[in-house]
């Protein structure tokens, strides 16, 4: 856990670098566990490599890059598998950014 400062996360990559990774690594191998390894491979390398980490109105928050489905190439899938995969990554990601981070989830 590190000293978090919401000032400083606007500036994160140059502050919580290490952290950031951290929390996508935890939260990567935590869904590679539970889902299809080459789902959550492609949704990470095609959708969750454009996301933006934001830390508002006290919680982690991921921003997700524009058109997710049309960015996810390597894998087929269909849309509702990918929107209820991708909703449960987003979570474990925010959930791994309050952990790290040491913040309560509101």
């Amino acid at each position: 856990m590190t000293d978090f400062d919401p000032e400083k996360f606007e500036d994160k990559y140059v502050h919580y670098f290490p952290q950031l990774q951290r929390a996508y690594k935890s939260a990567f191998e935590t869904m590679n566990e539970e889902y299809d390894s080459t789902l959550i491979h492609g949704i990470d390398q095609e959708i969750l490599n454009e996301s933006e980490p934001v830390y508002e109105d006290g919680r982690f928050r991921i921003r997700l890059p524009e058109n997710p489905h049309d960015r996810l190439t390597s894998v087929v899938v269909n849309d509702e598998k990918l929107d209820a995969t991708l909703e449960r990554y987003v979570d474990e990601l925010e959930a791994e950014h309050h952990r790290v981070f040491g913040v309560e989830r509101p």
